[in-house]
């Protein structure tokens, strides 16, 4: 299976972004987590984007609050799939990160997932590599059935019940 990298702006990203590493284990999923700036380090984020591929990285997720470019200037550097995370800050709510997250020209596209995300972006890159990975496929559809299972059981209860 081909790697996720985990991307984030800054350290003080990590309380959201461990919810998707946490996904990732569940289903021992390869993955890397880095912390690179489009802002504060564009070098080194150009640098990782441009080589991901040769590095063995299938997807890419990209974690960032305010003005959140990161997932763009990843994007601008490579054609691997890109999943952006926008982060909620003290600054409007995070609707800043969404919106600088989510609006990319054409032609360098973002996946975008909900302010502070990060299991479905997990979730997302997983589907996306179960393209060709038929046992993470089938442990994705496995996850969706128990899923369902247990609203069924829920409702059953509460139907029971009232």
């Amino acid at each position: 299976m081909k790697k996720i990298a985990i991307i984030m702006g800054s350290d003080s990203d990590l309380p959201v972004v461990q919810k998707a590493i946490d996904v990732l284990k569940e289903y021992s999923a390869p993955y890397e987590v880095h912390v690179y700036s489009a802002h504060r380090t564009p070098v080194e984020a150009r640098d990782f984007s441009l080589n991901a591929r040769n590095n063995g990285f299938g997807v890419i997720i990209a974690a960032a609050g305010k003005a959140a470019h990161l997932a763009g200037a990843i994007a601008a550097n490579t054609t691997l799939p890109v999943i952006g995370i926008p982060v909620k800050s003290s600054t409007l709510d995070g609707l800043d990160a969404l919106l600088s997250t989510v609006q990319m020209p054409s032609g360098i596209p973002v996946a975008t997932v909900a302010i502070d995300g990060a299991a479905n972006a997990a979730l997302l890159a997983l589907q996306i590599l179960s393209v060709e990975d038929t046992v993470l496929a089938e442990k994705l559809n496995t996850a969706r059935k128990n899923a369902a299972d247990a609203v069924l059981a829920k409702d059953k209860t509460i139907s029971e019940n009232y």
